[in-house]
């Protein structure tokens, strides 16, 4: 059984089909999902989709939509932790080093929300865009408890073992698919077989040969034999192991 480790399913693009989306992802072997929070007023939503049995969520404020962002909502944001005991984790998070116009105001956010996740011993799921050497500084300053996943890893295998070292795991997704992202692949083929988890990022980041359409869940399948056929594993085998690395890292069922 797969999880897909990281997937909007609480966007308006699902509001028409959610029901269909989750099963269309069963029907592959999706048996687990994971959804982030992305800014304040989402929070409500996300924790919905989290009453389902087969979902766990996460609560966070999103670097992309930093300009929505309201310093409140950092104490917004521990009362949310404080009394939601379904939470697994803090997230989205983190740095895009492509909008150099709000870097400030995005490390601001950030670190914000890693000494909540400290503060409750939570893991945190980072949003890392060119950034990984400075993002990996600061949480190598921070030391958080239960580390987290460093969301859609694109880079080195030098890149990679800097967050392995720490703990963190590194999520997979579309990426991967697609026959040019070289440095990629050779990283993927080098990783331990603990090292990561498995996601679509639905409804973004779609797949080499689904260019201009929705992502869903049922993707991760096709993420799934992507990795196995680079690693030289089966699809069951990565299944199996990033499920589980999944499990351990926001403290989840696998199947």
């Amino acid at each position: 059984m797969l999880t897909d480790a990281h997937c909007h399913l609480d966007f308006s693009q699902f509001d028409h089909d959610r029901q269909r989306v989750f099963a269309a992802a069963k029907a592959v072997g999706v048996s687990r999902f994971v959804v982030p929070g992305t800014t304040r007023e989402r929070w409500q939503q996300v924790l919905a989709l989290g009453e389902r049995a087969d979902t766990s969520v996460c609560l966070g404020l999103h670097p992309y939509f930093v300009e929505q962002h309201q310093t409140a909502d950092i104490a917004a944001l521990d009362q949310f932790l404080a009394e939601q005991a379904e939470v697994v984790a803090v997230g989205e998070c983190g740095i895009d080093g492509r909008f150099s116009d709000t870097l400030e105001t995005q490390w601001y956010y950030f670190d914000a929300q890693l000494k909540l996740a400290k503060q409750y011993a939570l893991p945190v799921v980072v949003h890392c865009v060119q950034a990984n050497d400075k993002v990996a500084k600061r949480l190598r300053q921070l030391a958080l408890p239960k580390a987290g996943l460093i969301h859609a890893f694109s880079g080195s295998i030098e890149q990679a073992t800097k967050f392995l070292d720490l703990g963190y795991k590194l999520g997979l997704g579309g990426a991967v698919t697609y026959e040019r992202a070289k440095r990629l692949r050779r990283t993927v083929e080098a990783l331990p077989d603990d090292a990561f988890v498995l996601e679509t990022d639905s409804p973004d980041m779609p797949l080499s040969g689904y260019q201009g359409r929705r992502n869903e869940p049922r993707r991760v399948a096709e993420v799934c034999d992507v990795v196995a056929t680079l690693r030289g594993q089966t699809a069951e085998q990565i299944a199996a192991q990033s499920s589980a690395t999944a499990a351990t890292l926001f403290g989840i069922s696998s199947t």
